[in-house]
């Protein structure tokens, strides 16, 4: 969760109110934020203003500052209402050229029109912006932002991608003039690689670098790396030209928002923003940002009482509403149906769950009643189906003599795939867009690397090693709206000189028994009821050949048997691509079978 750090007094100034530690304290505990650190004594040491560091939900963007942060506390305890936005006409066109679309095709604009900037508000407004790179930017790959004098550019803007060594600029805070390629070349020197280094990444790939260009071809940005000196703000900066450029349409919105709702209060004219028109040349579409307009969403009054233990009417449930800065009135639609106005300040309102939670915060959580007034809600928690099927293999293993082992579920492509002996078809493995290192590249679809790198760590150990695990692994399905899914599986081997298949499978067997599973004998017994029994696979490689087999379950009488796991003798290149010197013997089961 993002920590913020605030000027105490200027906080509480802002709120109207001097407050005492535990006053303080208990009102960020009901609203939902933590006071992670007070530096108030230490600055009566060296003579330093007293900050408040503020722990943070991580998708409140609008309490990333302290003006966001002042205002819903401001509405939360009644002192303030909720700003109205608004945009002036559009005098400023922002053209976007096709070759973008070849790094970052996203782009969005605005201006901030008479601001005053003091030393603090101006600071506030640099913290915001770096707040925002590292929260929903995603370290700048996903959206990046930069802000310019107004007065020392002219529009229209022009955002085009060029070969690195077709344009130049001197950088933010630079004195050399340099090409897009000696820019990037500077920052990832040893000295620049912890500062601006860190994004050079982002962009120094492509065939082509975007860039932002005035009307007389002046560079005012190379994103998402560095801005230009030459349009670099200051506190004395009257008019802000805001530019975004992004990957991703939504978050450059929201990036875009919060920007212009947390600074347009310093405008002559508060809360007003002159919107910029994008023009998108390879269609001829323009669209006006930002975009200030309310979003609605309904909710059931019924579910919002019934999930929280309340009886809130209308009026009181539009009164708890309000303190979070949301807007509620009656739908003509139903008695039941709350109409909910959602402000550019509150892009994490995704859901009536949402609305439900922010009227339990209005309400006050510590002031739900504790007694009979709970009886149409049920605060009593149950394990998951899959939990309890989890704990019976744990237990059943534990019995045999089995040692529980928590693997990490990320691991190599190759150690899922090519050290097991398989083939990556595609299909099913879910990767990592950006891993960090090459020994977390996927999301495992079994759980034996993970067992094995756990046996390979105490190879030294004491033989036989008998290890089991109970978990998740994930599987890829573009049908779904995540486009993945989880599966909990159970998995357990027996490592020694030799490796014995005839203890895995008396393991098996025991498991079995717990759940009342008998073996089926005869596996083409078609008036056999809840069975199991194993078959020969011969195209699984990661077994020895003729010693791996097919778990197969039939859950009742005349049920269609289906296939739920794996056992049999690993293959001894299986063992050496993991540096294990021993024999093994392993099964794994799909324990969703037994729901």
């Amino acid at each position: 969760m993002p920590t913020i750090s605030v000027y105490k007094n200027d906080l509480f100034a802002l709120l109207g109110k001097q407050y005492t530690d535990a006053e303080f304290d208990e009102l960020c505990f009901d609203f939902g934020i933590e006071v992670d650190e007070d530096t108030t004594e230490e600055a009566l040491k060296t003579g330093a203003e007293p900050e408040l560091k503020l722990e943070i939900g991580a998708n409140r963007y609008d309490l990333l500052c302290i003006e966001g942060i002042a205002q819903s506390l401001n509405e939360y305890i009644g002192n303030k209402e909720a700003p109205v936005y608004k945009t002036l006409p559009a005098t400023t066109k922002l053209f976007v050229e096709p070759s973008t679309e070849q790094v970052r095709p996203i782009a969005a604009a605005a201006i901030l029109r008479n601001i005053t900037f003091t030393p603090k508000s101006y600071e506030s407004f640099i913290a915001l912006q770096d707040k925002l790179h590292s929260n929903i930017c995603r370290n700048r790959s996903l959206v990046a932002m930069g802000t310019h004098d107004l007065d020392s550019i002219k529009g229209p803007f022009y955002y085009r991608a060029l070969p690195k060594d077709d344009f130049k600029f001197t950088p933010l805070n630079q004195s050399k003039e340099m090409t897009g390629g000696e820019i990037v070349d500077f920052y990832n020197t040893p000295e620049q690689k912890s500062n601006l280094g860190r994004f050079t990444h982002i962009i120094q790939d492509s065939p082509v670098y975007p860039v932002i260009f005035d009307a007389n071809n002046v560079v005012c940005s190379l994103p998402p790396l560095i801005n230009s000196e030459h349009s670099k703000i200051s506190v004395n900066t009257k008019n802000v030209f805001i530019e975004i450029t992004a990957i991703d349409p939504t978050k450059a919105q929201i990036v875009l928002n919060q920007l212009v709702a947390m600074f347009s209060r310093y405008c002559d004219e508060p809360f007003a923003i002159e919107p910029v028109e994008i023009v998108s040349e390879h269609n001829n579409q323009s669209r006006i940002t930002p975009n200030v307009s309310l979003r609605t969403m309904e909710v059931s009054k019924a579910y919002v009482n019934d999930a929280l233990g309340l009886k809130l009417d209308t009026q009181e449930m539009a009164g708890e509403l309000k303190k979070m800065s949301l807007q509620a009135v009656q739908s003509v639609k139903s008695d039941d149906i709350l109409e909910v106005s959602i402000p550019i300040t509150r892009p994490d309102v995704l859901h009536p769950c949402d609305i439900m939670e922010d009227v339990g915060v209005g309400y006050g959580f510590n002031n739900v009643p504790k007694d009979g007034e709970l009886s149409n809600s049920t605060f009593i928690a149950a394990p998951l189906p899959i939990n309890k099927i989890g704990d019976i293999f744990r237990e059943s293993s534990s019995q045999a003599g089995w040692v529980e082992v928590l693997p990490l579920t990320l691991c190599s492509h190759d150690e899922n795939f090519s050290f097991l002996r398989q083939k990556d078809n595609g299909d099913k493995v879910v990767e990592l867009a950006n891993p960090k290192t090459s020994e977390y590249q996927v999301v495992r679809t079994t759980l034996l690397p993970g067992i094995l790198k756990t046996v390979k760590e105490n190879r030294k150990h004491t033989l036989p090693i008998r290890v089991f695990e109970s978990g998740d692994v994930v599987f890829k399905n573009l049908a779904l709206e995540r486009k993945a899914y989880n599966e909990r599986h159970w998995g357990a081997i027996y490592v020694g000189k030799t490796s014995s298949f005839e203890i895995i499978q008396g393991l098996l067997g025991k498991v079995m028994q717990t759940f009342r599973t008998e073996w089926i004998a005869d596996f083409g017994k078609k008036s056999a009821g809840r069975g199991y029994w194993i078959e020969e696979d011969v195209s699984n490689d990661t077994y020895f050949p003729g010693r791996g087999a097919k778990v197969i379950f039939r859950s009742k009488e005349g049920a269609e048997p289906i296939v739920i796991g794996e056992c049999g003798a690993l293959h001894p290149e299986v063992m050496n691509n993991f540096n294990i010197p021993y024999a093994a013997s392993y099964v794994e089961l799909n324990a969703e079978a037994f729901l």
